[in-house]
């Protein structure tokens, strides 16, 4: 690791700790010729995925388009940068571990249709209204009746998830 001050090229660790959620290794760094202290973070990268799209066009994985899909359905939601990142980080995981190998070597493949369903599956979880966001241009809701459909099943589990938690009363 070069040195952002002096550029020497001979660095070593002083710390190493796992962020919170321990998708990310947090290093302190400490350059051995100008005693410049410094940080980097460590984090899996997917590499080599092909992603198939609907109409049959492969392409590589790029980061870049999930965080806009996610961030464009979270845009003014109250959702932290170290929040949107963990959910990037385990979106990534789910994808990979859904991605499939054709052959010894080929590189792993997944459909864009997968990735979709994992992002909702996840956004979900997250935040309702970033999931219905993106549920709507994902789905492509055609009319107000599918939209309102999907928000009555969220009510419903919504409303099944409080009745689960109500304290019981016993005899």
């Amino acid at each position: 690791m070069f040195c952002p001050v002096c550029s020497h090229q001979d660095t070593k660790v002083t710390d190493s700790r796992l962020t919170s959620d321990g998708t990310i290794v947090r290093r302190r760094r400490e350059c051995v010729k100008c005693g410049y202290r410094f940080s980097t973070y460590e984090e899996v990268e997917l590499l080599d995925l092909i992603v198939i799209k609907r109409d049959g066009r492969r392409e590589p994985y790029v980061r870049e388009k999930l965080e806009k899909g996610i961030r464009e359905s979270l845009e003014k939601r109250p959702i932290t940068e170290t929040r949107f990142h963990t959910l990037i980080t385990r979106l990534e995981r789910d994808i990979q571990k859904k991605a499939r190998r054709r052959g010894g070597d080929a590189r792993p493949e997944i459909t864009s249709a997968d990735i979709g369903e994992v992002v909702m599956r996840r956004l979900k979880q997250f935040d309702k209204v970033g999931y219905i966001r993106f549920a709507s241009v994902y789905r492509q809701f055609e009319d107000v009746e599918t939209f309102q459909r999907e928000l009555k099943k969220l009510e419903r589990k919504r409303k099944k998830r409080e009745e689960e938690q109500k304290p019981t009363l016993s005899s």
